[in-house]
């Protein structure tokens, strides 16, 4: 049996599984429920799918890619680096694929979890010491509970479930949701369709999306002098960390971004009354600022309808709203988000004395361990999500924390390492002190970045750079090592 459960193979466990096999621990596998690695990069494939993050910040900062193609990458790019990145250091051997992990259980008397899995519709299992979740955010896609939502007589899917096999050509097409999916799938439906309706619950604030082609002769300056690739990437890292400080410091440092908000805006939108619909009433920066240079066109052709009234049911023919009229439709696309809090809590992790991981009391130390969970770690944990920067700054800082306390536990001889009560509880009231100043509670807004109660158990309140100088090792004060 494995020593290690790495469960995810997206950014998070391929990172986590170079960094145990560079560190010296080759005792582990990955467990992906899907038939390729890619995580989020593998799920979406919708028209338009790409980063929203400069990609010369989009990797590891050990495997810089010079080979971009553009400023922001497309989906299949981000997919082929993982999985170059999986080849290059001979993570495919410790890759189980088709296992679907159901259940995560503490064995206290035997110093090891119990990790139950479905592969490929055989029940499964592994007895490993320690378990990485390495899942992601946006895994679970939200399926909105809609009325009459089963009776519809057309094709229906999530963006994060694109159905290829349906043609949108001469198709009326219902899209539910404007968030970071809709905006880039939209512009390409608009296309195909013969109709699209636009159902707008919020708007969410624009900024242009400054995409351009990386030239060939950049690339191959950045393949002979890797220098010039770390110090573009290194710009980049610098310009979208001084947001942070209106993000987490004061919100009202947020107006610069609002002014571009604005002007992108007023510049695409000549209408006073569809611009008014398409302005948010919230602090920019309380929901997530989207990047898109073709959204506002899409949505002024003649053959594309925005509505804003609140849809209130589906019939088999197309999508009911509160105004009363029913909007037809043969297709209908879900781009309603992700359920990010449940993204590691639908594990059905138990951990000692049956200690169960819920997504209304979800917390955790630096984001990485939890007090009665002894050997699991979280990459992308609560409290670890960002606004302003990329994501993989945080999962790179997060594996030097899990690595820390597998090196505590080896010099220790020890069985188990879990983080104490006290340390976890004046992290968090520190971490939600912070929180409640920040734009996300005080913008005006509800997101998904707040639970049902009002409490941010996704975001990290602060400068990444300053989240990676703290947790890179673990304090040994802050920790319970115990041996048998």
């Amino acid at each position: 049996m494995p020593g290690i459960v790495i469960i995810g193979a997206g950014f998070g466990g391929i990172g986590m599984g170079i960094a145990l096999k560079q560190a010296g621990f080759h005792d582990f596998v990955i467990l992906e429920k899907g038939d390729d690695l890619g995580g989020t990069w593998r799920d979406n494939q919708y028209p338009g799918c790409a980063c929203d993050v400069p990609s010369p910040l989009y990797s590891y900062s050990f495997e810089l890619n010079p080979d971009w193609s553009r400023l922001f990458a497309p989906q299949q790019e981000i997919w082929d680096y993982l999985r170059a990145c999986a080849r290059k250091y001979g993570l495919e051997e410790h890759i189980r694929y088709g296992v679907k992990v159901e259940r995560v259980d503490w064995d206290d008397g035997a110093r090891r979890w119990n990790v139950e899995t479905v592969e490929h519709g055989e029940l499964g299992g592994y007895r490993p010491r320690a378990v990485v979740s390495a899942g992601g955010a946006l895994h679970l896609p939200n399926d909105p509970d809609i009325p009459g939502a089963a009776r519809f007589g057309g094709t229906s899917f999530h963006s994060a479930r694109w159905d290829h096999s349906c043609d949108l050509a001469g198709k009326r097409v219902a899209v539910i949701g404007t968030g970071a999916s809709a905006i880039q799938f939209v512009p390409a439906v608009a296309e195909q369709a013969a109709h699209l309706t636009v159902f707008q619950r919020t708007p969410p604030w624009i900024h242009p999306r400054p995409d351009v082609e990386i030239p060939a002769r950049m690339r191959a300056a950045f393949r002979k002098a890797p220098v010039t690739a770390r110090a573009l990437r290194d710009a980049i890292y610098l310009a979208m960390e001084a947001r942070a400080l209106g993000f987490t410091i004061n919100p009202k440092l947020m107006a610069p971004l609002r002014a571009i908000a604005v002007r992108h805006l007023e510049s695409q939108v000549a209408d006073p009354g569809l611009r008014a619909r398409l302005t948010p009433d919230y602090t920019i920066g309380c929901k997530r600022i989207l990047l898109s240079s073709d959204y506002y066109p899409a949505l002024q052709r003649p053959d594309v309808a925005l509505v804003t009234d609140d849809v209130t049911g589906i019939t088999e023919t197309g999508v009911r709203t509160a105004d009363g009229p029913e909007h037809p439709a043969d297709v209908i696309v879900y781009a309603t988000g992700f359920r990010v809090v449940e993204s590691v809590t639908s594990l059905n992790v138990a951990g000692r004395d049956g200690r169960k991981l819920a997504p209304e009391t979800l917390e955790a130390y630096r984001g990485v361990t939890a007090a009665g969970y002894p050997n699991f770690f979280m990459l992308l944990g609560p409290n670890t999500g960002l606004g302003h920067t990329s994501v993989v700054f945080m999962i790179e800082s997060q594996i030097q924390h899990v690595l820390s306390c597998l090196r505590l536990l080896a010099r220790s001889r020890a069985d188990t390492i879990e983080v104490s009560e006290p340390a976890q509880r004046r992290y968090n009231d520190e971490l939600q002190r912070r929180l409640r100043r920040a734009v996300w509670s005080e913008g005006g807004c509800r997101s998904w970045y707040l639970s049902p109660d009002g409490v941010n158990r996704t975001l990290w309140p602060g400068f990444t750079f300053e989240y990676w100088a703290r947790p890179r090792r673990a304090r040994r004060a802050d920790y319970t090592v115990t041996a048998r």
